[in-house]
């Protein structure tokens, strides 16, 4: 909703991409995971013979998915991007403990975000197939963020039940 017009170019170039070079794989990160299910989607539809891996994310020490734009952040706005990797764990931990409202979690998200002076674009709960918005918390549900932290915009996911 943010950003509407992303994905269109992201397809795009991958499209090209994987025209140009009739990859027979191409591996995607799990960090950017509605590029990843849009990829996926895309290939299907255009009946391309490559096939979309997702690698899982990678993650610092401390839980920071790594990323690029981690060295964008000082060190007090790295030690609070932390508040983006906890408000996921919280999110899971939370419907491990019989949690369904995803407005309840949210809402609790918010603050953790908001305590570390996190600028949140978005937290969405979505259907990890499909990235439907969920009315109600299942298995089938990964939780998806984006914040920023000082002038550093921050993307994160997690599967609410493990992965």
């Amino acid at each position: 909703k943010s950003r509407p017009t992303h994905f269109k170019g992201v397809t795009t170039i991958v499209n090209k991409l994987i025209n140009i070079t009739n990859a027979d794989y191409i591996f995607m990160g799990e960090k950017d995971y509605q590029q990843l299910k849009v990829i996926e989607q895309m290939v299907s539809d255009l009946n391309m013979k490559t096939q979309v891996v997702g690698c899982p994310i990678i993650r610092e020490y401390d839980g920071l998915a790594m990323s690029s734009r981690n060295k964008y952040l000082n060190k007090e706005e790295r030690t609070r991007a932390l508040c983006l990797y906890n408000s996921l764990k919280l999110a899971q931990k939370e419907y491990k403990n019989g949690e369904t409202n995803p407005n309840k979690v949210k809402e609790k998200m918010k603050e953790l975000i908001l305590k570390n002076d996190g600028d949140i674009d978005y937290i969405e709960f979505v259907d990890k197939e499909t990235l439907s918005s969920k009315k109600a918390l299942d298995n089938n549900t990964r939780v998806v963020i984006a914040v920023k932290i000082g002038k550093t915009r921050l993307i994160d996911n997690m599967n609410l039940k493990g992965d």
